[in-house]
């Protein structure tokens, strides 16, 4: 008993309330979340749509997040968490009644671009608010939590859906906002806003460009360390000084004296690099939702079948990933990451020689321990890259991977399913490989980067005393 309490301790321990509701807001929203799963199924068996047409018609929904993520973390700094969250939510819900009675292609594909920037818009503001409120040392137990009810709810959805499919496509997408407005109601009811104010002043950020502990170049030639708590008032740096000197700000294009803001992230290459990989990551889990379907279908199997093999993957998630942490914990987040990678590449590549719904499931074990693997790592280093002052705009530019995979993913997929058959499979294994390897070569820089962050994070000392008369 001593050691249950002792894992459930180290599992779930010591996170706030607020935290909690958003867990239970997420996990409520993606139990729900039917409709764009099926998205392929519907327009291809309910509309008649090609394999082609609709990778690009569920493409459009991926292009559209990628404008839903960049929104919603603009929004999520400057207007709040909370907010960001209830408008997305509540137009999501919207979208998806239009959706359900919609028989055009075209009223289609742009409802599908507008419900993927609604439902990209949240992302950035869920992790921010998570990473307001969880203090740093439980960040990574948190995220971990995020990930098991992403898919603890993704496993309840996918066994409802396919067998609601097979009922009434029109029930997915009324399901879906009914779910998405449940959500909405437990984040208006018990989430706070949790964006941190700032007091008027310089922002202290590490130089992309440099990697410089400085201070903003408008700053110059005064530097000022500031406060996240109100009332305490900010404590002047002398610019000449080595304080001063060590925390001037060079921005990449200082010509024009840039503020820090959401082309920060746009020009972090160590950042930039690290959200190239978690592309390609996306780019393979996204073919469980957009190509596998297809696919599946080709074979002769039924929408069933796979639900069961989605369902799969949700189950595996929810039995084993509160054990991740700890089976993770001694290794470095590059290596890990690289063996998630891999693992989620030989997964679909499997998938080559796959006729039967046996040969599915069992690549959905393979390709699914690679996702467990993966999300702990992933989320705290997305985490550890972002400034505070920056947070939510860092993690739009992160959760932009997601979108951008959305659209890739069935857009170039759709055409090589039709062309290549089973050889696109293939193809996707060794573009899994390949970042495996680049996850090695890059995570010894990042985490060099990572260490810099928190040198500059890290409070200043007070400026010397200002000689006095007495003193001269």
């Amino acid at each position: 008993m001593r050691a249950l309490r002792s894992w459930l301790d180290d599992t779930a321990g010591g996170l706030p309330a607020t935290f909690w509701y958003l867990w239970a807001g997420l996990l409520i929203n993606r139990a729900g979340a039917f409709a764009m799963l099926f998205l392929s199924l519907y327009l291809t068996d309910a509309r008649g749509a090609s394999e082609a047409l609709t990778g690009t018609v569920v493409g459009a929904y991926g292009l559209g997040g990628a404008a839903g993520v960049l929104l919603g973390g603009v929004l999520a700094d400057r207007w709040g968490r909370r907010s960001t969250l209830l408008a997305a939510h509540l137009a999501t819900a919207g979208l998806m009644v239009g959706l359900a009675f919609s028989r055009h292609l075209a009223m289609i594909a742009a409802l599908a671009a507008l419900v993927g920037v609604a439902h990209s818009m949240p992302s950035p503001a869920f992790v921010a608010a998570i990473v307001d409120v969880v203090p740093e040392r439980r960040r990574s137990r948190a995220f971990n939590l995020q990930f098991w009810a992403f898919n603890l709810g993704m496993a309840v959805a996918s066994l409802l859906a396919g067998l609601l499919a097979e009922a009434s496509f029109v029930a997915l997408f009324l399901v879906d906002a009914a779910a998405t407005v449940l959500a909405a109601a437990v984040i208006a009811w018990k989430v706070p806003e949790t964006l941190p104010r700032r007091l008027p002043g310089p922002v202290p950020i590490l130089d992309t460009s440099r990697s410089e502990r400085t201070e903003s170049v408008q700053d110059l030639p005064l530097a000022a360390s500031t406060t996240c708590s109100p009332g305490v008032p900010s404590k002047p740096a002398v610019g000449g000084g080595a304080v001063g000197r060590q925390r001037r700000a060079w921005w990449p294009g200082r010509a024009g004296r840039q503020q820090p803001g959401l082309h920060t992230a746009l020009t972090d290459r160590t950042f930039l690099t690290f959200v190239g990989l978690t592309f390609v990551l996306a780019v393979l889990t996204m073919q469980t939702s957009t190509i596998m379907p297809l696919a599946m279908r080709s074979d002769g199997l039924r929408p069933s079948a796979y639900g069961a093999v989605v369902a799969l993957g949700g189950v595996l998630i929810v039995l084993g990933q509160l054990f991740v942490p700890r089976l993770i914990e001694r290794h470095r987040k590059d290596r890990v990451l690289a063996v998630s990678t891999a693992l989620l590449a030989l997964g679909f590549a499997a998938l080559a020689f796959a006729d039967d719904v046996v040969v599915y499931l069992a690549a959905a074990v393979v390709w699914t321990v690679g996702q467990m693997l993966a999300a702990p790592p992933n989320a705290q280093i997305n985490a550890d890259l972002a400034p505070l002052e920056l947070r939510a705009r860092y993690q739009s530019v992160f959760y932009l991977a997601f979108p951008a995979a959305s659209f890739v993913a069935p857009t170039l997929g759709g055409v090589s399913l039709q062309y290549l058959g089973d050889r696109h499979w293939l193809i996707v294994g060794g573009l899994g490989l390949l970042a495996a390897g680049c996850h090695l070569l890059a995570g010894p820089p990042r985490e060099r980067r990572v260490a810099a962050l928190r040198r500059v994070s890290a409070p200043l000392p007070p400026p010397p005393p200002t000689p006095t008369a007495a003193t001269r």
